[in-house]
């Protein structure tokens, strides 16, 4: 499958919620938090891609966090973009049950963005020491790293 029908794959999959085509390789869709592990399902069972990472955005000025679930297809790339307020603690699903893999990169996402991923198999820090400060995510904007 080529990378437009890929494209047209994943769009016919993902019908029912909003999208954009940033470049040609890409399809962005947004979905609300309690969609997400029904069309993570529904992308394994067409065996549509892999996922390839799980990163954030902080956007202060919206308030709000932004979750970004990249899967790839050949040269296809489709993010499924979850918005999550700032406050509280932004949670989300945990993908785990559908991708076991997933629990790298959403312990990540926890550790320096300071997502609550329910339900997730496991939620030990990776990179930050055991007793930094936990309400302090590095990878938030607002973030107090060094006080002088």
């Amino acid at each position: 499958m080529d990378t437009q029908e890929a494209l047209k794959s994943a769009e016919t999959l993902l019908t029912d919620y909003p999208s954009t085509r940033p470049e040609e390789n890409r399809l962005d869709v947004t979905l609300a938090p309690e969609n997400l592990s029904a069309v993570v399902s529904n992308l394994v069972a067409a065996r549509w891609g892999y996922l390839i990472a799980i990163t954030g955005l902080d956007q202060v000025a919206l308030g709000q966090l932004e979750i970004l679930y990249h899967f790839g297809a050949g040269a296809a790339v489709l993010t499924l973009r979850i918005p999550l307020p700032r406050i509280p603690i932004p949670s989300v699903e945990s993908i785990c049950p559908i991708i076991p893999y997933a629990n790298v990169y959403e312990r990540e996402l926890g550790e320096m963005f300071g997502v609550e991923f329910r339900n997730s198999p496991n939620t030990d820090r990776l990179f930050l020491p055991d007793d930094w400060c936990s309400d302090v995510y590095p990878l938030r904007k607002d973030a107090v790293l060094n006080e002088e």
